[in-house]
């Protein structure tokens, strides 16, 4: 199933970049950095670039150009990369965001004010090894079993609760998106210190990497702030609502997509 989905991705990629504006404005507008709205509904103005290599890191589908973002993102990753090149070994970082930031063509609904990331589980140097130039033909393999009802016992290790905890750790950090089987097993597995584990969030997906979300950054007054993260680590009845069975709702229509700031118009329209 997964190898279908990420076919249909690739056979619309072509179309759907030409129909998004924002997949396709040169390069990053220049200035002061500004995280503008949302991280669902927003733009970034004076976006840095990841280098697409560093110590401890790599950059992984570099065809997609999303390795864009605010300069506190960019230091973020490189942060975790160095803190985890000896313990965890060389991190594939996928999809930051986009040159100004904005709606995707496809794969995300997020990732649109430069505070996004997404870091792959994979942690095997032999899957980058074989990767084209563009490190485009390789696939975030997925840490659950075949049934997806369960981790693969064979692919978790520590090293993957030990870098979501050097990542929690990074002040910058607001919250962590895992798959909620990976937030179980930290629930399970972590005895002591166990505060960090408060930013790890159950979310739909996230079994094959996890996503990393910044605070708004201080220069950043238009950027629009989440709830705060509950209080407690996460380990109680809210996770055990993953793993229950709810039966269909009636089906809602999907709520008119807000208008995006007029700031990020005026940046989408700039040379």
């Amino acid at each position: 199933m997964h190898l279908i989905r990420r076919a249909v991705v690739l056979l619309s990629f072509p179309g759907a970049l030409l129909a998004n504006p924002w997949a396709a404005v040169p390069g990053p507008v220049g200035g002061p950095p500004r995280a503008i709205g949302q991280t669902n509904n927003g733009c970034i103005s004076g976006a840095a670039s990841l280098p697409t290599e560093g110590d401890g890191y790599l950059v992984m589908h570099l065809e997609r150009k999303r390795y864009f973002g605010h300069p506190s993102l960019v230091r973020t990753i490189q942060t975790i990369g160095k803190r985890v090149h000896n313990a965890v070994g060389v991190i594939q970082v996928g999809d930051l965001g986009q040159a100004r930031g904005g709606p995707m063509p496809f794969g995300h609904r997020s990732h649109q004010t430069g505070l996004d990331a997404d870091v792959w589980f994979n942690l095997n140097p032999g899957l980058y090894s074989k990767a084209d130039g563009l490190r485009a033909n390789i696939p975030a393999p997925s840490l659950l079993n075949r049934a997806g009802d369960s981790l693969d016992r064979r692919l978790w290790s520590q090293k993957h609760a030990q870098l979501l905890k050097l990542t929690a750790a990074i002040p910058e950090v607001d919250r962590i998106f895992v798959n909620a089987h990976i937030k179980r097993e930290l629930c399970r597995s972590v005895r002591s210190n166990r505060g960090w584990l408060r930013k790890v969030r159950p979310w739909y997906g996230h079994h094959d990497h996890f996503h990393l979300r910044l605070t708004c950054p201080t220069d950043s007054p238009e950027c629009v702030r989440q709830d705060s993260v509950p209080a407690g680590d996460g380990c109680d009845s809210s996770l055990s609502w993953w793993f229950e069975k709810h039966p269909p709702g009636p089906v809602k229509p999907e709520p008119p997509k807000p208008p995006m700031p007029e700031a990020c118009q005026t940046l989408l329209n700039r040379d």
